[in-house]
C-alpha cells in the first residue's frame, strides 16, 4: 500500500506564482480594456474627428497597470 504524500507547502509555490501573475495580467488586461472603452465612447458622444480621447485615456490606463503591477511586486 502507498503511503500517502505530505503536503509541506513547497510544491505549491510555482502553480501560486502562475496563479498570482496571471492575475496581475488579466487586471491588467481589464484596466487597460476598461479605459480604452471609455475613451472610445466619449469620442463617439463628443464626435471627435480623431480619436484623441481614446489615445489619452488607453495610455492612462497603461500608466494606471503598471504602477499597481510594481506596487504589487514589491509586496
Amino acid at each position: 500500500m502507498a503511503e500517502p504524500k505530505k503536503d509541506n507547502g513547497t510544491d505549491n509555490k510555482p502553480v501560486n506564482n502562475y496563479i498570482k501573475y496571471s492575475g496581475i495580467a488579466f487586471q491588467m488586461f481589464a484596466i487597460i480594456g476598461v479605459m480604452t472603452f471609455i475613451g472610445y465612447k466619449i469620442d463617439q458622444y463628443q464626435k471627435h474627428d480623431t480619436a484623441w480621447v481614446t489615445a489619452m485615456l488607453s495610455l492612462t490606463g497603461v500608466f494606471i497597470s503598471l504602477y499597481l503591477v510594481i506596487k504589487s511586486l514589491k509586496d
